[in-house]
């Protein structure tokens, strides 16, 4: 019976391990995807979930380009009908229509040009190419040279920032264009341009959707964040725990977690009343060099930010080949992951300690009735 207990044990301990071997690893390492494009100098991000690829734009090339996990890079779209000096800023993937957006921003030579442009993911067709200029009334001259990101809802439509006027334009998914909110609560507040303003771009920016039917917008150089209504454009401002300064891209993960990004910090912002309020839980500090422009969700819920080295390609210095897009992960999350590894692993020993006794008292039963 002694040979019965042995194995009886041993096939409880095997059995422990191989559930405590199915506690995801926190070790795994970070995701580093370096890619190589002259010139290339990308500010927008997108993630391409259907055929598993980022996408990014370019500073001085009128071309979207997919890249790989594993850092290769591919022309997706060339578009030579766009203006030489063009601009490809937000990006997008309207997953309901299957097509490609992207803001395409030109201010020099005048006169400036605003577009957004939707590309057919399958065909990498042009859908349309809406212009955004010819909907801001004419005495409105000066707030024209601005558009910059882009999101979309779950209908097609799409909303896309105009950063010095501090407004936001509406697609819907024909290509017809219309002003969509000019909250006056976005100009409630001086802009002042602090003095160590990594760029003169003010105002709004980064743009998101939440699928309960509202819009989060962050203004750069106020910090501020706005919850902004997709049904008739009215805002307010999110109660923050803290500024939100120079703040640049916003993405969401799929469990709520809205990511927002600047130059030189990663922000993860939670709220438990539908953005009344929000809650800065945890940053994270960037490569100030590599200047981080956009942030998005790629595979498996993993947070990437996009370093283009935008300020050394607006500055002309250009030459530069090597990019990268890299996951970034916050602290307290891995911090809480951590513990509950490790009640798990408490709970799957208490339980094989709790079988063993069991097994035990089993086996002397056993061998008091052979006996």
């Amino acid at each position: 019976m002694s040979s019965i207990k042995s194995k009886v044990i041993s096939f409880l301990f095997l059995f422990f391990l191989i559930h405590v071997g199915t506690v995801p690893s926190l070790a795994r390492k970070y995701h580093l995807i370096n890619f190589r494009s002259p010139n290339l100098y990308p500010e927008g991000l997108t993630w391409d979930a259907y055929d598993q690829h980022f996408v990014v734009g370019s500073l001085h090339h009128r071309s979207l380009h997919s890249v790989s996990d594993a850092g290769v890079i591919q022309t997706l779209i060339s578009d030579p009908s766009l203006p030489p000096n063009a601009t490809i800023l937000g990006l997008a993937i309207d997953s309901i229509n299957k097509r490609l957006l992207a803001v395409v921003n030109s201010v020099a030579p005048l006169p400036p040009f605003n577009a957004l442009v939707a590309y057919d993911l399958k065909t990498l067709r042009r859908v349309f190419l809406s212009l955004l200029d010819d909907v801001v009334p004419d005495g409105d001259f000066g707030t024209r040279n601005g558009a910059n990101d882009v999101a979309v809802d779950f209908e097609g439509n799409a909303y896309v920032t105009n950063s010095p006027a501090n407004f936001i334009w509406k697609v819907d998914k024909d290509g017809a264009a219309s002003v969509f909110s000019r909250s006056p609560v976005f100009t409630a507040h001086p802009l002042e341009v602090p003095h160590d303003a990594p760029f003169s771009e003010c105002g709004l920016n980064g743009i998101a959707y939440i699928s309960k039917g509202y819009l989060l917008v962050v203004q750069s150089n106020t910090g501020r964040m706005f919850k902004v209504n997709v049904e008739d454009g009215s805002a307010r401002v999110v109660m923050l725990t803290e500024s939100l300064t120079w703040a640049d891209g916003v993405a969401v993960r799929k469990d709520g977690v809205v990511l927002v990004v600047s130059h030189s910090k990663l922000w993860f912002l939670k709220s438990h009343d539908s953005w009344g309020e929000g809650v800065v839980y945890d940053k994270t500090a960037l490569d100030e060099e590599k200047f981080a422009t956009a942030v998005a969700v790629g595979g498996d819920d993993r947070v990437y930010v996009l370093y283009g080295h935008l300020m050394e390609g607006i500055m002309g210095k250009g030459g530069r080949e090597e990019f990268s897009i890299e996951e970034v992960r916050s602290k307290k999350e891995s911090e809480d992951e951590n513990v509950w590894v490790f009640v798990l692993i408490g709970l799957g020993l208490a339980y094989f300690l709790f079988w063993r006794f069991q097994m035990s008292k089993l086996v002397k039963t056993m061998d008091k009735k052979i006996n």
